[in-house]
């Protein structure tokens, strides 16, 4: 009688801890963030090449984003989602560990290299309201002790909200299947284990970031269709398409098998756009480098069409990522939802799914999807990207972007690369209609001066509040050096 009653107690305790103050159910949540995956990559968004059967399963059962956004690179996409913050506020715009161009024709402003350990974050916030936190994967937010690109260490995932980190993985994530089923293995032993009480977690896979990697059946399985070997669209980026989509499979099954369905919040992202082209480092690493006329292309992945160009890109291919999400009884089974979306709008979306907020006096950069994801509407709002780098992989130069309706505005403040990768010492303003060109094909800043102007302004307007410190013109400049990578940091 008495272990009766006190089963009967925790069955309450629980249920009332996955209730909210007004309410309705505080959903568990799974966040999936893959790693370079383009837009183009999933049959929902056009994937001809490679059948994505369990990720057209969750936008079938779930909403589909046909404007998400998120930053063009590793660092900065996490960093933002974790803190519900623009990089240009919490200062991780930049790749870690540290690299830059010290002579180039513009500064890059300092930036943050670690993720603070006192900052108030997103598992902190979920871990506060009664949740149970847990990551696996790929980290790339702190460097030594902490964790490195590869993971979080075990030991320090309480100073990052986390009950649980899982150990690293057998091998290397840059080589067989890049520990796809180990990190969803992982996801799936933390989801039984806690399967009694609200939980938060964090799968962050490494796939498909390069080295491209995929088991070796699938990639024969491709050759054999007549995929090529190597190329846009190769036999190993279609492989390891599948294979996270079978992962993806995997877990929609065991949240099936735990009867966790109904009450389970899915989150499927991408960290920035996939690889189309990656240039040859060659040309500005090293003694000697630096005096670039024209990139050259080293590897070609996939290709991001509709959209331009791909990682590292202010364009809509660097920037513009698949999105998904699942909450079945709050989300309309097969919604198509084309109102643009940061990922700084997942810190306050997920807390108040789960009947939290940020502490007083949190700067919070994001909106709270909850009332879009329900069927209704946001405020008419704009998006801003602070991106003040060189990152010539990327034909990435120093510059910010806002996107208002169906326009958006790209700054380029003191140099660009051209639509022939040829370099231009000097600043460039562009306007794109995305709804009449997602290909961003046709600038129309000369045309549409007025709106150009109004939009700048709006922008630099934007990053005077933050404030974020703005590239200005380098007094270290040496044109014989000026596209000169380096990781020997500066001494000024």
């Amino acid at each position: 009688m008495k272990l009766l009653r006190i089963a009967l107690l925790s069955a309450v305790c629980a249920l009332a801890g996955a209730v909210s103050a007004a309410g309705l159910p505080r959903p568990n949540i799974l966040f999936i963030l893959t790693d370079d995956q383009g837009y183009a990559t999933l049959s929902s968004y056009g994937n001809k090449l490679v059948a994505t059967p369990h990720l057209d399963r969750l936008a079938a059962e779930g909403m589909r984003f046909t404007d998400a956004y998120v930053m063009p690179q590793c660092t900065p996409t996490r960093a933002a989602l974790l803190s519900g913050q623009h990089t240009a506020r919490n200062g991780m715009w930049h790749v870690i560990p540290w690299y830059g161009s010290p002579w180039a024709r513009m500064t890059e402003p300092a930036f943050r290299e670690q993720f603070p350990r006192e900052a108030y974050n997103l598992p902190k916030g979920l871990r506060s309201a009664g949740y149970v936190t847990g990551t696996a994967g790929k980290w790339h937010l702190t460097t030594g002790a902490d964790g490195d690109y590869n993971g979080l260490k075990p030991a320090a995932g309480a100073a990052y909200g986390f009950n649980f980190v899982a150990p690293r993985g057998p091998g290397s994530p840059n080589e067989g299947d890049k520990q796809v089923d180990y990190l969803t293995a992982q996801a799936m032993q933390f989801i039984e284990a806690h399967r009694t009480e609200p939980w938060f977690f964090y799968l962050a896979h490494h796939t498909i970031h390069g080295k491209v990697s995929a088991p070796e059946s699938l990639v024969a399985k491709y050759l054999a269709q007549g995929a090529p070997v190597v190329g846009l669209g190769n036999a190993t980026y279609r492989a390891a398409i599948e294979h996270l989509d079978h992962s993806v499979g995997r877990l929609l099954a065991k949240l099936d098998e735990l009867k966790l369905r109904e009450n389970t919040l899915v989150v499927f992202l991408s960290d920035n756009g996939g690889v189309n082209r990656l240039f040859d480092a060659k040309d500005f690493k090293g003694e000697g480098a630096g005096r670039i006329t024209t990139l050259r292309v080293a590897e070609l992945q996939f290709d991001n069409a509709p959209l331009r160009e791909g990682k590292g890109s202010a364009y809509e291919g660097g920037i513009r990522v698949p999105c998904l999400v699942r909450w079945p009884g709050q989300i309309r089974p097969g919604s198509v939802e084309a109102t643009p979306v940061h990922v700084v709008d997942w810190l306050p979306t997920l807390l108040a799914a789960a009947d939290s907020a940020p502490p007083a006096g949190y700067a919070v950069d994001g909106a709270n999807l909850l009332p879009l994801l329900r069927g209704g509407a946001l405020p008419v709002r704009a998006l801003y990207w602070h991106l003040p780098l060189y990152d010539l992989r990327w034909a990435a130069t120093p510059s910010a972007v806002i996107r208002e309706g169906d326009w958006k505005l790209i700054e380029s403040f003191g140099d660009y690369f051209d639509e022939t990768d040829t370099y231009r010492p000097v600043g460039r303003v562009e306007l794109f209609n995305l709804r009449d060109d997602v290909g961003e094909r046709h600038d129309l800043a000369r045309t549409e001066p007025v709106r150009t102007a109004r939009m700048r302004d709006q922008l630099r307007s934007w990053l005077k509040s933050v404030p974020a410190e703005l590239p200005v013109e380098n007094p270290r400049y040496d044109p014989t050096r000026a596209l000169q990578e380096t990781s020997q940091r500066p001494k000024s």
